[in-house]
C-alpha cells in the first residue's frame, strides 16, 4: 500500500563541496565567471597602483625638468627598480583600467535593461574580453616603442 502512495520521481543531481586541490584544476570557468572575477583583481590592482598614479601624475604635471624626470623613469627607472619594470606595472595599470571600465560598462547595461541571459552573458563576455585585452596589446605596443 505504501508503494502506491507515494509516487516515484526522477533522481535529482546531488551537488557536494568542491574539493580545491582536486576540482579547482579541472573546473572550466565560464567566460562570465572569468569577467567578473576579472572585474574585481583590476580593481584591486587600481586601488594597490594608486600610489604610482599619484606620483606619475604629480612628477609629469609640476614643471618641465619634472615631466623630464618622468620621461626618463620609463628609460632608465626609478632608483633600483628598472625601466622595463616601471613599464610592465604601467601596462598592467592600463588593463587594470580597460577591463574595469569595460566590465563596468557591461555590468551597468545589464542591470539597466535586465539582460541576463546566459546567451547575453556569455557573449557580452566574450566582447569584454576581446576588447579589454586587444586594447592593452595596442597601447602596450606604443608603450614599449613599437610604433
Amino acid at each position: 500500500m505504501s508503494e502506491l502512495a507515494t509516487p516515484t520521481r526522477a533522481q535529482r543531481p546531488e551537488f557536494r563541496n568542491i574539493n580545491a586541490l582536486k576540482d579547482l584544476p579541472t573546473y572550466r570557468l565560464p567566460a562570465a565567471g572569468w569577467v567578473s572575477i576579472l572585474h574585481r583583481v583590476s580593481g584591486a590592482l587600481m586601488f594597490l597602483l594608486l600610489p604610482f598614479v599619484i606620483w606619475l601624475f604629480d612628477t609629469a604635471t609640476t614643471s618641465e625638468l619634472s615631466y623630464e624626470r618622468f620621461a626618463a623613469a620609463f628609460s632608465a627607472g626609478i632608483g633600483f627598480v628598472p625601466g622595463w619594470f616601471v613599464k610592465l606595472a604601467t601596462l598592467g595599470l592600463i588593463w587594470g583600467y580597460l577591463h574595469h571600465i569595460i566590465a563596468g560598462l557591461r555590468h551597468l547595461w545589464m542591470d539597466a535593461t535586465h539582460a541576463v541571459t546566459k546567451e547575453f552573458g556569455r557573449n557580452s563576455a566574450v566582447v569584454t574580453l576581446v576588447l579589454s585585452i586587444g586594447l592593452t596589446l595596442v597601447l602596450g605596443a606604443k608603450l614599449f616603442g613599437l610604433y
